[in-house]
């Protein structure tokens, strides 16, 4: 979602919530089997590591210097060959392109055309060529849709504002007065209701971007229709943006999370789930755990939720790297304590570091090679669904503001002027680039940010246990540290990450006589405790992954 500057205010909030955060672990023996920690039913994407595209920055194949569906298709080897006996691809499981659809802005959230793709980067016929060779090396292809709005460019929304009794007029929300009292529910001195000639109409985000009416059952089937047309192309899922605000039912709370709103997803998930039972669909719900928890709807029917499956957990995003700039991992582990008290049974979660609305992690963490290894250690050790931000894994960097536009630079492939990204003039300017910032200088290089998200990705893949396995956390007793338990099938892996400024040397209760190394940087070390468990050693910003042996 782009004009917001929701962003900057939560983020700043979840940080400093989570730097005071105690060590609230629970007992291992004494979590609760069904508990949210438990090991889910595996759809493709539960595990699966998904890798977050901005098509306009990522790769220009015309040299028309804004980035297209041609250039992602050359650049796919990156991302995933195919090939399992390869391990210079980053080797993620699908990826999530942000709208691709028609629109007059840059970021397309504005969608002016459901079907159209968006002609700066191409065609129906390339988005065809997309699937398929992505599906070819086995990358699924998540598409962004956005149910809560259309461009006003939109036929649509053109024909609803012409008159009081258009043919749409119903299909966005209309006042004939201007409603007293009513703000962004995160700002109230933001207007949310704009003048046309028949009347005042609601926009929550901006006034390009009506907000349609999803008490409309007319609204309702055609945004259905659409992404089920989308999926007939060979979309292999969705995410959904700003799933809060659906519906509106008053001024401040009453502009989200109201229970219109749920019964909206509840319907549309039933619709693409008959059209397509394995799709993923993931919501963004920029809140709080226990608000979140709300979206994931009832589990009695639908194992995962009949709302939908997975949604970005924004506040352990947050978590990580408020514990990575305070050096003190209690923020972490608090909120893991939060998300299985809070989350129904069996469902996934959705963890990420950064995205397109935020500014990007290597600028947060002051461009560190040690934080940002760790955080890499972390967001692909946890359960469930990881994301990827485009450039997260070669550490890059913001622009040099906090406009969207600056957190959605060009990828940075080379070293050359125009970093790989293009032949002609970028859309936009490049991020500043350390001269290592990018994928040509990294590849190669075992000491890499790049490599070892590349080898932590091999090794989420070759573990059934980290891939899809529940996750308990342990008790660590050090400021720094943080643990846990990830048993999936017959295999128990014990993850250790130390986010301190000095070594930390301590007893972790898990089961087991002995330890096999996965994952292990330098200095971190393992042995059976006399009294039970194991004896760890972690330098400052180190990791130890070890499968236990009965």
């Amino acid at each position: 979602m782009t004009m917001r500057r929701l962003a900057s205010a939560l983020l700043a909030l979840l940080l400093a919530s989570c730097g005071a955060c105690g060590d609230t672990s629970t007992p291992i023996d004494q979590v609760p089997p069904d508990s949210p920690g438990a090991e889910t039913a595996p759809g493709w994407w539960n595990g699966a590591v998904v890798y977050e595209v901005f098509v306009r920055s990522f790769r220009d194949a015309s040299g028309d210097g804004t980035g297209d569906l041609s250039g992602l298709v050359q650049k796919l080897d990156y991302l995933n060959d195919g090939n399992a006996a390869t391990d210079d691809d980053l080797g993620v499981d699908a990826i999530w392109l942000m709208p691709v659809y028609e629109s007059p802005s840059d970021h397309g959230y504005d969608v002016a055309d459901l079907d159209a793709v968006e002609r700066d980067y191409g065609t129906g016929e390339g988005f065809a060529t997309l699937v398929r060779e992505a599906h070819a090396r086995g990358i699924k292809v998540v598409l962004d849709f956005v149910p809560n709005h259309t461009s006003s460019m939109h036929p649509w929304f053109r024909d609803s504002a012409s008159s009081a009794g258009s043919a749409h007029r119903d299909w966005y929300v209309w006042s004939s007065t201007l409603p007293p009292g009513w703000g962004r529910p995160w700002d109230s001195s933001q207007a949310v209701w704009f003048p046309a000639s028949s009347g005042y109409y609601y926009a929550l985000f901006w006034s390009g971007m009506p907000d349609l009416n999803w008490t409309n059952p007319a609204v309702a089937s055609e945004m259905s229709a659409a992404a089920r047309r989308w999926l007939a192309r060979g979309a292999d899922g969705f995410r959904f943006d700003a799933v809060r605000y659906l519906v509106e039912n008053g001024p401040d709370a009453g502009q989200q999370d109201q229970p219109g709103t749920h019964a909206a997803l509840r319907s549309l998930a039933a619709d693409l789930r008959a059209a397509r039972p394995n799709l993923l669909m993931v919501g963004e719900c920029w809140a709080d755990t226990a608000t979140i928890a709300t979206y994931f709807g009832s589990t009695d029917v639908v194992p995962e939720g009949d709302e939908l499956p997975l949604l970005f957990d924004f506040p352990l995003a947050g978590a990580i790297v408020g514990a990575l700039q305070s050096r003190t991992a209690w923020g972490i582990a608090s909120t893991l304590d939060a998300v299985t008290a809070a989350y129904p049974a069996g469902v996934g979660d959705a963890p990420f570091l950064t995205n397109h609305d935020m500014v990007r992690l290597a600028t947060v963490l002051g461009n560190d090679p040690g934080l940002l290894r760790m955080a890499a250690s972390i967001l692909l050790t946890l359960r469930g669904t990881p994301f990827i931000y485009y450039g997260e894994e070669i550490g890059l960097q913001n622009g040099p503001s906090y406009a969207d536009e600056d957190k959605r630079t060009p990828m940075a492939w080379d070293g050359s002027p125009g970093a790989g990204f293009t032949a002609g003039t970028p859309w936009h300017a490049l991020a500043p680039r350390a001269p290592d910032g990018n994928v040509a200088s990294q590849t190669g290089d075992p000491a890499s940010l790049l490599s070892r998200y590349r080898r932590l990705i091999r090794v989420r893949q070759a573990s059934p246990a980290i891939r899809l396995g529940a996750l308990v956390r342990i008790a660590a007793g050090d400021a720094g540290v943080v643990a846990w338990l990830r048993t999936g099938g017959s295999e128990t892996v014990l993850v250790a990450h130390n986010v301190g400024a000095s070594t930390a040397t301590l007893t972790l209760a898990a089961p087991g006589t002995a330890a096999e190394g996965l994952f292990v940087d330098p200095g971190a070390g393992i042995a059976a405790a006399a009294g039970g468990g194991f004896d760890v050693t972690l330098p400052s910003l180190t990791t130890g992954v070890w499968r236990l042996v009965p």
